[in-house]
């Protein structure tokens, strides 16, 4: 039988942030604060569009999933990270690395399509306001929230799946807090040339076809408001995309940088922080405290369940 000088391993360490016990507790109560906030503040979104009818809109549709979409984010990632601040044992197998970035990838992939059909919803609403209701159906956006979660899953199952062509025999160290990509194919001693390739194949034009959708209908957007004669108008058009554009800035920006080379960076960590914990935290807060509707439609639960006086 044939020697190897290498011990392949399906297991693997994740190293997180610190192994200071002052700094673990700090980070512990930081983050389990943070998860709190965001799976009440996006699952009470969820719920509270699903349960009043006035929010059955395809801007509304939208959010909601985008909502989902947040929470499974969170959900994928900061509960093992908070196990792993006081447990001795931070191993973490290769299918559940696989089932961590495969949650990941479906909603940051989810995400990039419905930021893009809320900026169409946005254009179709100020620059075609009286065929609103024809171009922009409920049936439609269901169709379009339907589409966006088989091609989500879809990309994110072809990313997952190639992981177990990987043999790890280096280091089973990972230098993060959850099973990033990047991070595997370092560890891997087989070439990820076909896993990179994919990513570009795949993932490129997603991200493109996304961002130019936004960039376009903002475009659009813009010359309609800059046409308008009345500064009410204006101010009202600017207020309705105010909180998706500061959303889809924020998400494209982190996006942007960790697209990069593979080589590691000292900006891994802090740029995973934002787009897997401070992204989805951010995003409902974003859409709710500038948005009237939804306000007065918490207001009126509030008041109904005497929450407010």
């Amino acid at each position: 039988m044939a020697q190897t000088n290498h011990s392949f391993t399906n297991e693997f360490v994740l190293l997180g942030f610190t192994d200071r016990p002052d700094q673990k507790i700090f980070l512990f109560i930081l983050f389990s604060t943070i998860y709190l906030i965001t799976m009440v503040g996006n699952l009470g979104l969820v719920a509270l569009i699903y349960i009043e009818c006035r929010l059955h809109t395809p801007m509304y549709i939208f959010l909601g999933n985008l909502a989902l979409m947040d929470a499974c984010c969170s959900c994928a990632i900061t509960p093992k990270m908070l196990q792993n601040f006081f447990s001795q044992d931070r191993r973490i197998s290769i299918y559940e690395c696989m089932a961590q970035f495969y949650f990941l990838c479906l909603a940051e992939t989810a995400d990039c399509f419905l930021l893009a059909a809320m900026a169409y919803d946005r254009y179709i609403a100020i620059c075609s306001p009286l065929q609103y209701h024809t171009m922009m159906s409920k049936k439609l956006c269901i169709h379009m929230t339907i589409r966006t979660f088989i091609v989500s899953n879809l990309h994110s199952m072809i990313h997952a799946g190639l992981l177990l062509r990987l043999n790890f025999c280096k280091s089973n160290q990972i230098d993060h807090f959850f099973c990033d990509i990047l991070p595997l194919y370092r560890l891997s001693c087989t070439s990820p040339f076909i896993n990179e390739l994919m990513i570009y194949i795949f993932s490129m034009p997603i991200q493109i076809t996304t961002i130019a959708t936004v960039l376009i209908s903002y475009f659009c957007i813009l010359c309609t408001i800059f046409q308008m004669k009345s500064k009410e108008g204006r101010g009202k058009a600017f207020s309705t995309c105010a909180s998706h554009f500061l959303s889809v800035s924020i998400f494209y920006i982190c996006l942007l940088m960790y697209i990069r080379p593979f080589e590691k960076s000292d900006k891994d960590i802090p740029v995973a922080i934002f787009y897997t914990i401070v992204i989805p935290l951010l995003n409902p807060f974003i859409y709710s405290l500038r948005n009237k509707e939804v306000i007065n439609v918490l207001k009126k639960f509030m008041k109904a369940y005497n929450i407010l006086k």
